[in-house]
This record gives C-alpha cells, structure tokens and sequence, in this order.
C-alpha cells in the first residue's frame, strides 16, 4: 500500500473520532506551547546577557593592563632606568615596545595604546575640572560611533567628546554645574576651542599660592601654568543622559596626545601620571596605562590572552564573563525546557491512549486487512501515521499559540526595568519552531509505538471473531 493511501486512511481514521483526536491534539498543543515558551524565555535570557556584553565591548577585544604596580592613575613610580627591570616584583609597564610584541601576536588583528591624562578645560565661563583625555590608536577611534563631526587624524591633537561629558562642566563663576540646577552647560564643543590646561599641580599650587621660595609673608606664588588652546571635533552619537562605556571620557589621538604633553613638559620634566627612575627623574620614553588587543574571532580569544599573560601583563575580556554567563544560561534553559517537557511527555500519554483505544475499537478491522493479505508493516505504518499527524497538528498549532504567549510576555514584561537588560525576553528564533514541530511528530510517534507493533501482532482469526 502507498504512503500516500496510508496517509489517507489515517486522517479519515482520526476525523472518525473528531472529540477524541481534538483533545488528543489539545494536549500536544499544550505541551508543545509551554516546551517552546520556556525555552525561548531562556533564549531571550541569553542574547540579553550577550548583547549587553557586546555593548561593553567587542567580544573579540582582550584589555591589557600593567603588572606589579605598573598601572597608575596619578602621581609617580620609580622604576629602574631600563624599564621593567629583571626582578619579577618589578612592574612591567605598556611601551611601544611592548605594543609591537602584542602586533606580532598570532591571531591579532589590531593593537590600540591607551593614555589617559586628567586636565582641567575651559570654555567661556565654564570649566571641567579632572576632565579625562584618553589617547588611543587610529584603530580605536574608528570604532567610535560618532553623532557629529569627525575623529582627528594621525598625530593631531583635537578632540572627540563622550556624549555625557557635557554634564562635567559647570559655571565657575557661581559654583553651579548640571548636577545642582539640571541643566545642561552652555559649552559649545564643535563650535569654539576650548582651553585645556595639561599642568594640574602648577594650577592648584598658583590657585592656592603655595610654594617656592621665600616672600614677604614666607612663601612665594607659583606662575599659573600655560593654557593651550584645542579644538574639538567630533561628539558620539547619544543623548546627554544616555550611558554608554565611551560617553564619559575625551578622546584624541595617542600620536597628537604625547606630541602635546612633550611640548608641554620640557625634557627632563616629569609627566604627571609617568613613571621615573630611581633618582626622581623622568624616563625618556611614555608608558601607557593600557592597551586593547583585537583579535580574529572569538574562539581565539583565550589563547591570546593566555600567551599575553606569560609575558606579565594582567588581562581581562568580556569572554571571562561570556563563559560564565554562558553556563548559567544553559542551566536555566535545561530546567525551563524540563519544565515544558513535563507537559509534553502528558500529551505522549494521551497518544498512546488514543492509539490503544483505537486499536480495541478496530480489532475486527485489522482482522479483516490480515486476512486479505495486508502487509504486517502497512498496518504498524498505519497506526505510526495517525499517531504522527496528531503530533504535527498539535505541534503546529502549538507553534502558533507560543508566538501569541511570546507576545503577551514581551509586551508586559519590561526586563529593563527590573533588570537593566534591554530587547524581548521571549524570543523564538526559526530553528526551534521547526525544532518543536519535528519534536512534536516525533514524540508523537514514538507514543504510538507500541499500540501500532500490537495491532501488528493480533491474530486475524482471533480478531475477525471480536465483537
């Protein structure tokens, strides 16, 4: 007997018993909604973390920082003229020598120096005291996503604002910023320079009028330190309040940043933040606070980080944080879905049923298609194809009542709120609806085993006498 006349057969068998088969098919629905529904709250859990990882920063970037001392935020570190020295208490600091060895890293793609240095700046009447400017490579700032302007070129000193940074600045006159009135300066970044003033200390010193040597009154003031005059080009793309890992910092380029600070500081002039040697003096060489690296994918992450970490730097990506999040999300989604799963081995039960009361109700029919010389497997394949078609309408439909419930639960649900996650938290990619509905055939199936083998087995004699 063909598929197709078995198939058939089948369906004219199930509309036979309309009731039974629709609530036969009620419990696969509901099995298949809820195994759906809870996977894709795990699903939905999931890309959250991810996204929000990913909005952290590249998953493909490792952050290196200075070991035994070697990261600083202020102040000066002595260290032996040579640089990192022999010792292994010795800090091993970022240099562009070092930065080259990173480049020459297998699976590395890009390298970006970071330097901060705190300044204060000034426009008008308004100031931004230990305002952030933080040199970085060509590489980096064309990962910024500007709203306005552009990012300076190689070597040039001119500046790209966070979106928030406004916020910083306030009115020198009355004391008042964003944070006492909530409204934001009037400091116009693209359209007029700013003066920034690199020598924090001397500022301080000659605001104060400390130090030196002796005067009338036993001290003598400090000359204010020069002012320099920088434009701003460019500001990222969000609102005032919008947060974002690059909304509170300036940014410039490293090449422009250290030729500025070289022409600030005179030779032999320590660089506030910089390292020094033993006798107080400064190096003759920047170090960096710290560095990316940009690798080719994701899988190659850790072994980069690992080979970067025998050379004594301390590292960290979001991958350290993936992997765990990744195990927690596993572990959500195994219980969601055992849930779901539970209502799903029901309906199974409920098939099997179905297909053993059927079996009883036609054991003179079976009996009958034997003695006209039916293929034992025809008969088995019969009873397998009504168990699987329940399974496919009741999946089916089952798909399309999850997508509603999807609906229902992000429209209601603001995970944002409760959590600071943005996006769905039911989420039902393409994969698993098909996925469930071959489950759900499958399942169905497998339910219908064992009645399709007994029908299978009965004897015709035995069968054709049943009343």
């Amino acid at each position: 007997m063909r598929f197709p006349d078995l198939l058939i057969m089948s369906i004219n068998n199930l509309r036979r018993r309309k009731l039974r088969t629709v609530l036969t098919v009620l419990g696969v629905i509901i099995g298949t909604a809820s195994i759906v529904v809870m996977v894709s709250l795990g699903i939905g859990l999931d890309q959250m973390f991810m996204e929000q990882l990913s909005s952290w920063g590249s998953l493909t970037t490792i952050d290196v920082s200075a070991s035994g001392g070697g990261y600083y935020g202020g102040g000066s570190v002595a260290v032996s003229a040579g640089g990192s020295g022999s010792k292994s208490s010795d800090p091993v600091y970022i240099t562009d020598e070092v930065m080259e060895k990173f480049g020459k890293l297998a699976h590395v793609t890009g390298i970006s120096p970071i330097l901060d240095v705190n300044v204060i700046m000034r426009q008008g009447a308004y100031e931004a005291q230990y305002m952030n400017i933080r040199g970085v490579s060509q590489t980096y700032l064309e990962q910024l996503s500007l709203g306005e302007g552009r990012i300076p070129e190689s070597g040039e000193m001119g500046l790209v604002f966070g979106n928030t940074v406004r916020q910083d600045f306030y009115n020198s006159k009355t004391g008042r910023g964003y944070w006492d009135t909530g409204e934001l300066p009037d400091v116009d970044f693209l359209g007029k320079p700013l003066f920034v003033v690199f020598d924090m200390d001397a500022y301080y010193q000659s605001q104060s009028g400390s130090s030196g040597g002796d005067t009338g009154e036993g001290q003598s003031s400090v000359k204010p330190p020069k002012k320099y005059m920088i434009n701003g080009l460019g500001v990222l793309e969000g609102g005032p309040e919008d947060w974002g890992p690059n909304s509170y910092s300036v940014y410039t380029d490293v090449d422009g940043l250290k030729a500025q600070l070289k022409k600030v500081f005179k030779k032999g002039t320590v660089i506030p933040g910089q390292p020094t040697n033993k006798k107080g003096k400064a190096l003759n060489y920047i170090t960096y606070n710290r560095a990316q690296i940009y690798v080719d994918e994701v899988d190659n992450v850790p072994a980069v980080q690992s080979m970067v970490a025998d050379m004594g730097f301390q590292v960290s990506s979001q991958m350290d944080w993936m992997e765990s999040t990744k195990q927690q999300s596993n572990m959500i989604q195994a219980v969601l879905g055992g849930i779901g799963a539970v209502s799903l081995f029901v309906a199974a039960i409920g098939i099997a049923n179905t297909m053993m009361m059927s079996i009883y109700e036609r054991t003179k029919e079976i009996g009958v298609m034997k003695v006209l010389g039916c293929d034992m497997g025809n008969i088995r394949n019969m009873f397998l194809i009504e168990s699987g078609v329940i399974g496919f309408m009741g999946g089916l439909i089952g798909i399309g009542l999850s997508y509603s419930i999807s609906s229902v639960i992000n429209r209601f649900v603001n995970m944002e709120e409760m959590n600071g996650l943005a996006g769905n938290l039911s989420r039902i990619p393409p994969w698993l609806a098909l996925a469930a509905v071959a489950f759900a055939i499958l399942v169905g199936m497998a339910a219908g085993f064992m009645p399709a083998m007994r029908a299978m087995k009965l004897s015709p004699l035995a069968a054709i006498r049943n009343e």
